[in-house]
């Protein structure tokens, strides 16, 4: 049984409980990849979680989320089967979500004179590139199955009829 968020009070929390998730390992992927456990303050690290977050949150919600939507419904696909809306939705938005973070990760790593030698073109598609390799299998194997098992034990409408997949 799938049950995906029916209205804006759902769907807030949905994104809430994903960003969330997702937010976390990536910028703790992050973190380790560019080797700033050791660099970073405490409060360097927590601020970047926060503003991370906070950045992550407003770009799913008002950006990426909305046309992702659109996207993912406007594939030729059969959308009676709800484990294809799911496929649909999560490869639109995590594509949407690494591409626009990647660019927050640039525009922090730029900022703090981070990048090291090379083109920022460059760099923005080698950040892109390690973000999706993990993104798109965590979000299909982890995190999507455990925010949607966390949202239908917590958030969803007990009323609402559950989807077959």
């Amino acid at each position: 049984m799938i049950n995906l968020p029916t209205n804006k009070r759902e769907d807030f929390y949905f994104g809430l409980m994903m960003v969330t998730g997702m937010a976390l390992v990536m910028i703790t992927y992050n973190f380790i990849r560019n080797d700033l456990f050791g660099t970073l303050s405490l409060g360097e690290i927590v601020l970047q979680y926060v503003l991370g977050f906070i950045v992550a949150f407003v770009i799913e919600m008002f950006v990426v989320g909305p046309i992702a939507k659109k996207a993912a419904f406007s594939l030729p696909y059969d959308k009676s089967k709800k484990v294809y809306v799911i496929l649909s939705l999560a490869f639109c938005m995590v594509t949407g979500m690494v591409l626009c973070m990647s660019l927050y990760g640039l525009i922090s790593s730029s900022l703090a004179d981070s990048l090291g030698e090379g083109s920022l073109v460059k760099h923005y598609f080698s950040i892109v590139f390690h973000n999706y390799i993990l993104a798109f299998p965590l979000q299909l194997i982890v995190m999507g199955p455990l925010v949607r098992f966390l949202f239908i034990k917590f958030v969803a409408n007990k009323n609402a009829p559950k989807l077959a997949a």
